[in-house]
């Protein structure tokens, strides 16, 4: 029997590996010259679509940016073959694999799939591998802004170093390092802490990982964060970098039309010059009464009085359409209409928006005012771009005695990042991916405003549509760390401790609104402090008082003695003394805490004190607080994560922008922003791309933002989305038009409005006519 087992066993082992030998062989003569003829245009060295390149043994064994597409456990679960039975790959356009050769891929999945390389490829542990573990589930209490024991995880360098107890580890001696012992005895992190500093148990597959780590000698490699380097890009082709959006807009030439009369200014031409292709003319000017009630609900939200709407028509001057333009866009109003416009985009809210805990939102509403006041100041756009990205990186605000108005705004413009639902308040609610999807929101919001671009997909993959890659969300979330990290977390409401130490609040005010604010603080204390001197000096009189009266009932033959003994300490009393103190203490005693209930003159006196000092307690000045956000210094790492899982960390990458926004992938340019500077400067590198005069799509997005909510529908259809899969422009020579005299005329949303509202193209009656029904 064991003779019969042991050549079945024999036989098992030898057809094992005559079909490795097959497999390998039926890869390198049928699937990699069909993966080289049907997938290599998208998956090769120097274009790898998904950073996967499937022309080599070695390359496909690499995976991309999902982790490994073949898998030597359960071969067929390979996400090659997944993509492929899937129909997902080859895309539709690309050439598509026949049945046969569908069936060749399948036979050699089937038969293990194994390339011939596998031998030579040895897993290496590294600090890439620890770290992120490190930095997920200890830094809270040994990293940043905290190390107990003295101990900092977020480095080999200090690990090796160690804390109070001596080094963390011991290269080559896993069982020996106090590491592993900590967290083998349930000590690190410590379960009572866990949900307070929202951290998890380490995992065990965590756990081997650390102890192979250590056990082969703490190996360390070098950490080159994944940047643009001005060199060619191999995830973004030439072809990808000329869709019309991607390209900086031109100002083109202005057009002639049949009817140069009836324009009244280069919108005019433009529109006029498609007209006049279609065989198709401007309507007619509407009526006055028309025009009014048509600026001032574009404008303003409101329709005009009765009494306005007879004063227009009356108006017989030339200029008055021009007078009632300006007018409007003098109004307050016209800042609380499209203020309100930008403030839906930010996603404003007095409060948190969650289901079952909408907690209020502490002086939210500065940014609310902050916005409202920039429309109607008629900031630039650029400038009001630069403050909500990257206020507190513009000037210093550090120094209580010299902040400006300005410097006071450019944080409270912060607020634009503070407005996405957060729920993180709460420690069973603020863990590592209930704070990504907070920074996923803030991307979303950021790329849909400002870039027109959804970028959301991007977390998990590589986008389905746009040249977005999925490293290029990584690098976006980087440029936000400094101010959003989810190793260094504060939560989204008031902490008892002071504004921003453990909660997204600063404590900041113009010097001159502070002192004020200081002033009325120290004339309340003042007065306070007097009603309180005043209570407990009547306290003590009508103590002392109710005291003399009560002596003075006893006879006076023993009046003195009990007086005396009262006023003796206990230790130092005589015996008869002693005697005297116990047996009429009671009598005669007061005790000041309780004389509210024996006098009822005091009574009344500590009523009225108590309720004026919580009236001057309730007319303090609300605490002087902004809902910004603001960079606390070197975030930790940032790592592609595989199929956006923040338990599966790729390589590191650095902050940037998307590649294909960047025609010579030029890194971007990161220095802070002022002396002595608290941040890391990217956010400021970010908001000053944002108005470059080559950016693709900053000028483009918001006029035609604004052009849809004077015309009805934009220039470009899908205000979000000006990529693959969003509308294309109906007029894009207006469009870029636009954009460029934007520009050209310092980012002015005003001077965008009068071009608009003043055309003829506006100004056209909106009536179905005869000739054209």
């Amino acid at each position: 029997m064991l003779v019969l087992t042991l050549v079945a066993g024999s036989l098992f082992v030898g057809q094992q590996s005559l079909g490795q030998e097959n497999s390998s062989e039926l890869f390198k003569t049928d699937v990699l010259p069909i993966l080289k003829a049907k997938c290599a245009k998208c998956h090769n060295a120097d274009a790898q679509k998904g950073e996967l390149n499937l022309t080599g043994a070695n390359a496909i064994l690499d995976g991309g940016e999902s982790g490994a597409v073949i898998s030597t456990d359960d071969p067929e679960a390979s996400l090659l073959w997944e993509y492929i039975e899937s129909g997902e790959m080859p895309p539709e356009k690309s050439p598509q694999l026949t049945q046969a050769e569908k069936d060749r891929i399948h036979q050699w999945i089937k038969s293990g799939a194994k390339t011939g390389a596998e031998a030579n490829r040895q897993q290496e542990l590294t600090q890439l591998d620890i770290l992120p573990i490190l930095q997920l589930r200890c830094t809270v209490c040994h990293g940043t802004r905290v190390k107990e024991g003295d101990l900092d995880l977020r480095s080999v360098e200090s690990i090796l170093a160690g804390g109070k107890s001596g080094p963390a580890i011991i290269a080559g001696n896993a069982k020996e390092s106090l590491l592993l012992k900590r967290v083998h005895a349930g000590e690190m992190p410590p379960k009572q802490q866990l949900v307070r500093v929202s951290v998890k148990p380490v995992a065990d597959s965590e756990i081997k990982l650390i102890e192979d780590w250590i056990a082969s000698g703490a190996k360390t490699v070098e950490i080159e964060e994944d940047v643009a380097n001005g060199k060619p890009d191999p995830l973004i082709s030439d072809e990808d970098r000329e869709f019309w959006s991607f390209v900086p807009p031109v100002k083109a030439s202005i057009p002639a039309a049949k009817q140069p009369a009836k324009a009244r200014n280069a919108v005019d031409y433009f529109v006029m010059a498609k007209l006049d292709e279609l065989g198709l003319e401007l309507s007619p000017e509407a009526s006055r009464r028309t025009l009014i009630r048509r600026l001032y609900f574009d404008l303003l939200g409101l329709p005009p009085a009765p009494a306005e709407i007879a004063e227009f028509e009356s108006d017989t001057r030339l200029d008055a359409y021009e007078r009632l333009v300006e007018k409007l866009l003098a109004s307050p109003e016209y800042g609380s209409r499209w203020g309100s416009y930008w403030l839906d985009l930010a996603g404003y809210a007095d409060s948190e928006g969650l289901q079952e805990s909408d907690r209020f939102r502490p002086a939210a509403y500065r940014y609310r005012d902050y916005v409202i006041s920039s429309f109607n100041r008629d900031k630039s756009y650029a400038r009001f771009v630069m403050e909500q990205l990257a206020g507190d990186e513009l000037a210093d605000y550090t120094d209580p005695e010299n902040v400006s108005q300005q410097v006071y705004e450019n944080v409270i413009a912060t607020g634009f990042m503070r407005m996405t639902i957060d729920g993180t308040f709460a420690g069973i609610t603020g863990f590592v991916p209930d704070r990504l999807v907070v920074v996923g929101d803030l991307l979303q919001v950021y790329t849909s405003s400002m870039l027109g671009l959804t970028m959301k997909c991007a977390k998990c993959h590589t986008h389905k549509f746009d040249p977005i890659p999925q490293r290029d969300y990584y690098r976006l979330a980087a440029i936000f760390k400094g101010a959003l990290d989810e190793n260094d977390w504060l939560i989204p409401i008031r902490e008892g401790a002071e504004p921003g130490q453990r909660d997204r609040f600063m404590k900041l005010a113009p010097t001159e609104e502070r002192r004020a604010w200081q002033a009325e603080h120290d004339r309340i204390d003042s007065e306070i402090s007097k009603l309180e001197s005043d209570l407990e000096s009547l306290r003590q009189a009508t103590t002392d008082r109710l005291e003399k009266d009560r002596l003075e009932r006893l006879p006076e033959t023993i009046r003195g003695d009990v007086a005396t003994a009262l006023a003796t300490v206990d230790e130092k009393r005589s015996e008869i003394q002693k005697y005297l103190a116990e047996k009429f203490a009671d009598t005669i005693t007061v005790d000041p805490a309780k004389l509210a209930e024996v006098d009822e003159d005091f009574k009344k006196v500590e009523e009225s004190t108590t309720n004026q000092i919580k009236s001057l307690n309730n007319s303090r000045p609300e605490e002087l607080l902004v809902r910004a956000l603001w960079d606390r210094g070197a975030p930790s790492p940032t790592y592609i994560l595989k199929r956006g899982d923040y338990l599966t960390p790729g390589r590191p990458v650095g902050p940037g922008v998307p590649s294909v926004l960047v025609p010579d992938n030029r890194p971007l340019k990161v220095q802070p922003g002022f002396e002595e500077s608290p941040g890391t400067g990217r956010r400021l590198a970010l908001a000053k791309w944002m108005v470059e005069e080559d950016h693709p799509l900053t000028a483009r997005v918001m006029v035609n933002r604004i052009w849809r909510y004077h015309f009805g529908q934009g220039i470009v259809r899908t205000l979000d989305d000006f990529g693959i899969a969003g509308a294309r422009p109906t007029h894009q020579e207006l469009l870029d038009w636009l954009a460029v005299e934007f520009m050209q005329h310092g980012w002015s949303i005003k001077h965008m409005h009068r071009l608009m509202l003043l055309s003829a193209t506006y100004r056209q009656q909106s009536l179905i006519r005869d000739e054209h029904l």
